[in-house]
């Protein structure tokens, strides 16, 4: 579904028509007409003139998501799916995880010298690991086959 609105795309503009607003009625930056000559006037309202159009692009093709569909994709896979309960489980276990990192970073950029210790020591360990593993080519070929050990020790095919 996903593959046939991506297909061709062609992209359209669409003039939308916005409503009619005295922008310069609220808050007036210019000094009163008094000082400005009736010419000069005219010519700084021309500038001024919010524009009442906007434009949107689209697509030459149906975008919408029929919902239906999408349920029952949804419901085909769930049903395909032998350990529910460890799926839910871990799912749970990642909202709760990220919900439980926001809190940590909030309280670490609540203390007033912390977080820039912290860069200071994100940008060392990034200098560190572009001298230890990408600024030679015999280290770089060192992190590919650590990284290839990684890969098959999660999953499993070592």
């Amino acid at each position: 579904m996903s593959a046939a609105v991506s297909a061709s795309v062609a992209a359209t503009a669409v003039l939308v028509r916005l409503p009619a607003t005295n922008h310069a009625a609220v808050f007036s930056p210019l000094p009163h007409r008094s000082f400005i000559s009736a010419t000069a006037f005219k010519q700084l309202k021309v500038f001024r003139r919010p524009s009442r159009f906007m434009v949107k692009a689209s697509s030459s093709e149906e975008s919408t998501v029929d919902a239906g569909e999408l349920f029952t994709d949804l419901k085909e896979k769930w049903d395909a799916l032998d350990n529910k309960s460890t799926v839910l489980l871990y799912g749970g276990g990642a909202i709760v995880g990220v919900w439980l990192a926001s809190i940590v970073v909030s309280a670490v950029n609540s203390v007033p010298l912390l977080p820039k210790i912290m860069e200071l020591v994100g940008l060392g360990y990034t200098g560190w690991f572009v001298y230890r593993y990408l600024l030679f080519k015999s280290s770089r070929k060192e992190l590919v086959t650590d990284i290839e050990a990684l890969k098959k020790k999660v999953t499993g095919t070592e």
